[in-house]
């Protein structure tokens, strides 16, 4: 089973995070069963479960870009003056 990132588990909501957490489980025993095709379908589950907390992080990138841009703007527009 592969794990999302620090980052993106950070984001996810208690729910989200217990639902994570219990499917990651599952997996790994599906995987120590060699039931390997049953543990894809759980990755699969994963993958679209931390779809909200990747976009989460995207969000909170635009707005961390956004205000570099307008921190740099009001550095222009300092030596301008």
């Amino acid at each position: 089973m592969r794990h999302c990132s620090v980052q993106v588990r950070g984001l996810l909501t208690r729910d989200e995070l217990d639902r994570y957490n219990a499917l990651m489980e599952v997996g790994s025993y599906l995987e120590s069963q060699e039931s390997y095709d049953l543990a894809y379908t759980i990755q699969k589950e994963v993958d679209i479960l931390i779809l909200p907390a990747i976009e989460r992080l995207k969000d909170k990138g635009r707005a961390r870009d956004a205000a570099t841009v307008e921190f740099l703007n009001s550095l222009k527009d300092e030596e301008e003056e």
